[in-house]
């Protein structure tokens, strides 16, 4: 049962005072009011609803180009998560460890894993190190306003991983 309740409603200012009446008769609107009651919410997913609307799925990543922009800022995030778990393993072993850090040194040693391995690993540690202050410094030059237009962000972007990948072989082969 919908309610037909309709109201009319005019700018009363103008009709009180009779110059402002005069002056802008022509502006004066009345405007409707017709109250319905809402319909009850329909238990449908977001898909089925857009499905009954016979509305297009919205295009995914699956059909996008990967951009260096989007892949550089994913990789700076992921880089990130990288050192703050082994910020946290570190703080974890050197609470759980009589000897700190030494004792982790000694158990790896222990393990007796061959050069190529050892050196991964340690790319694998030093490579979010160096591509996270590498992309820092890239970021605080975009805060000065510099190489902000989109050679420059694409040039800086390949600069940074090409240093980033130098400072990580050079801690990599370090004694």
């Amino acid at each position: 049962m919908a309610l037909n309740l309709s109201r009319t409603f005019c700018n009363r200012a103008l009709l009180f005072n009779p110059a402002v009446y005069k002056a802008q008769l022509s502006a004066a609107r009345c405007v409707s009011l017709k109250v319905v009651p809402a319909q009850p919410p329909l238990n449908e997913s977001h898909d089925d609803r857009n499905a009954r609307m016979k509305r297009p799925q919205s295009p995914h990543l699956t059909i996008y180009a990967p951009q260096l922009t989007a892949m550089l800022s994913i990789t700076h995030r992921g880089t990130g998560f990288a050192l703050a778990g082994y910020v946290a393993m570190l703080g974890i072993a050197g609470l759980g460890c009589p000897d700190g850090a030494n004792a982790i040194v000694t158990g790896l040693e222990s393990l007796q894993l061959g050069a190529a391995t050892l050196a991964g690993l340690k790319f694998c540690v030093a490579f979010p190190f160096a591509y996270h202050m590498m992309n820092g410094i890239r970021h605080l030059f975009w805060d000065t306003g510099k190489f902000l237009s989109i050679k420059e962000v694409y040039m800086t972007g390949y600069a940074m991983v090409f240093a980033a990948t130098v400072i990580s072989l050079a801690l990599t082969f370090m004694n």
